[in-house]
């Protein structure tokens, strides 16, 4: 007997893994596997929910499609290089495709759903459950006048769905009954809009399916990588600018919030706003595979959000710059199978976080060699932000973990303040740029020196954390990344041996030592995927190809179904965790494939 897939009406929401992502460079939706949208925000990334059931169950608001019958088998894929969703369903009665699309139009953010006959007879039931603010706002629900489809208004916001089937009201929810043959196809349309606007126009839908396949082809074969993973660099540049939010150039870490790194802890932050440092190593990745109109535009949103005085500088901003991302929490969400706080804002964008003048320094200096237009514009910010860390550099920071146990003296933090100056100064020679250069290559060598005198450990033979510790930490691979000593340094060598040592875990790489609570959270999390890809880097750099090849096509078989990386793993477990699709794990994928191909 085949194995019976279908479940009505799931109390939990599935593993983070069968979900995929479509999008319009605005905003995203995750869809389950059972065709179910458990995720929805509009208009933008970091607007409230209206479709929440990936935070609690499918009583917080889902939009299903499922045969009346019982599933034998289900498969999905996206077409071609898209985010054009296709779902196969087989039953007893027949077959059907389902397509989901999140057209890239100006305007309305839109969702188009259709289904279509591919053998037999399916008999289809549409289960749509809208809840607004974050689950808590039952809208108001009227049907269209002259034409099939319903409006639910909720406050500032109006949803409209139109439809090729009846729809009716049962218990506070939208339902519709229909059946498919071979080529049939019956379509359903969401739409946003604000409450005030009269409804949204009508489009053609074939039409707009087709611009919107052409668009993407169109964008997915300008990548100038042609190497033996192409397929799954060109998945993650594709998620990579669908985390772009195209009316600003902001690019958001992950389209999710709260799902936990810690299965059912306490884990769990809002990832829908602009670290300075993921979009400046999206850019990277984006730049070193051919794709230089994003570079410009965050270029243009990086000069708009840190504009004024460079002392009130932020780690993230919202995505059109917005500053004030207080955090609080959703208190009717029980969250992603019970891991609380469910958490809205980011209190991390308080924090002080020097890498990220080296991130960005780094970026600039890509940029430049790309021959960007305008990249020299950037050297009046950048003088600006180097004045700045000249004064601050000897400062504890938070670190890249963003920890919540207190500022110290992270080691990381303070290489890629070394990286800051070094990247200028190389810029300032090859581009004949002006500034203080012996006084800033004079902090250099100060940075240097402190580093290797305070950030390595005689006892352990290793760089630490931070200064005066002997706990060790994954981003200590980025010495030899980023030049701060050769690959072949003793030093560095015997770090390498030491993270293997203290934070491999089934192979994986976790991101530094919790024994000592540094992170104030007293909680495990799951392997940091980015960590594992930087891993691969260093033994690809010191000449260990095979083991390093043997890593990344190991991370490469943690991808779900349609290529998507969550921000952790869980190797015994064997699931993927934190918020999702993670654009840091995706572009680390993307340095790993260019640096092992040679690229």
């Amino acid at each position: 007997m085949p194995q019976v897939l279908h479940a009505p009406f799931r109390e939990l929401p599935l593993p983070i893994a069968d979900y995929a992502l479509i999008g319009n460079c605005r905003t995203a939706a995750l869809i389950g596997k059972d065709c179910s949208i458990d995720w929805l925000c509009v208009p933008r990334f970091d607007s409230a929910a209206c479709l929440n059931a990936l935070l609690g169950t499918m009583e917080h608001g889902c939009w299903k499609l499922e045969p009346e019958d019982p599933l034998i088998s289900t498969s999905r894929r996206y077409r071609g290089n898209t985010l054009i969703l296709e779902t196969r369903l087989i039953t007893g009665s027949g077959e059907v495709l389902v397509t989901d699309c999140m057209p890239k139009l100006d305007g309305h953010t839109s969702i188009i759903r259709r289904v279509r006959g591919i053998r037999g007879r399916v008999r289809m039931r549409l289960f749509l459950r809208l809840r607004f603010d974050y689950g808590i706002t039952v809208p108001w629900v009227t049907h269209l006048h002259g034409e099939e489809g319903i409006r639910a208004i909720a406050g500032p916001d109006q949803i409209v769905i139109r439809s090729s089937v009846p729809l009716k009201s049962e218990e506070l929810n939208t339902v519709a009954y229909f059946e498919v043959s071979e080529q049939q196809e019956e379509t359903f349309v969401l739409q946003h809009a604000a409450s005030h606007l009269p409804l949204p126009d009508t489009f053609d839908v074939d039409t707009v399916l087709n611009e919107t396949e052409a668009w993407w082809q169109a964008w997915s074969e300008q990548c100038t990588y042609h190497g033996p993973w192409r397929d799954a660099v060109m998945r993650s540049l594709i998620v990579l600018k669908a985390l772009t939010y195209s009316p600003t150039g902001g690019i958001v870490a992950a389209p999710t919030t709260s799902l936990p790194e810690d299965l059912g802890g306490i884990r769990n932050w809002d990832y829908r706003y602009c670290w300075l440092r993921d979009a400046a190593l999206t850019l990277s990745a984006l730049i070193s595979c051919g794709y230089h109109e994003e570079a410009q535009a965050w270029n243009d949103w990086l000069h708009r959000s840190i504009a004024g005085d460079a002392a009130q500088t932020q780690i993230m901003y919202g995505v059109s710059g917005e500053r004030i991302l207080r955090e609080w929490s959703v208190e009717n969400l029980p969250g992603y199978h019970n891991a609380k706080p469910v958490r809205i804002g980011n209190a991390a964008s308080d924090q002080i976080q020097l890498d990220i003048y080296g991130v960005m320094a780094h970026v600039a200096q890509l940029a430049r060699n790309a021959g960007l237009p305008r990249s020299h514009s950037s050297w009046a910010l950048q003088t600006n932000l180097l004045n700045r860390l000249e004064l601050k550099w000897r400062d504890p920071d938070h670190g890249i973990w963003e920890v919540r146990g207190g500022t110290r003296q992270f080691v990381h933090s303070k290489v890629m303040a070394w990286l800051a100056f070094d990247c200028a100064l190389k810029d300032m020679k090859q581009y004949n740029l002006s500034g203080p250069y012996k006084r800033w290559k004079q902090v250099r060598e100060e940075l240097h020196a402190d580093i290797c005198s305070y950030g390595f450990n005689m006892e352990i033979g290793s760089f630490v954390q931070y200064y005066g510790s002997s706990n060790v930490d994954a981003s200590l691979l980025m010495l030899p990344l980023v030049g701060f000593l050769p690959i072949s340094d003793p030093r560095i060598q015997s770090t390498i041996s030491v993270i293997e040592k203290k934070l491999l875990s089934n192979g994986l790489l976790r991101r530094y030592e919790t024994k000592d609570n540094v992170d104030g959270l007293n909680s495990e999390e799951g392997a940091f995927l980015a960590c594992s890809f930087w891993l691969a880097d260093a033994y690809a750099m010191d000449g260990r190809k095979e083991a390093a090849k043997t890593l990344f096509e190991r991370l490469l078989g943690l991808q779900n179904d349609v290529g998507l990386l969550a921000e952790e793993y869980d190797a015994e477990r064997k699931i993927q965790l934190g918020n999702f699709p993670q654009g840091f794990s995706h572009l680390a994928l993307i340095h790993t494939a260019l640096l092992l191909s040679g690229e």
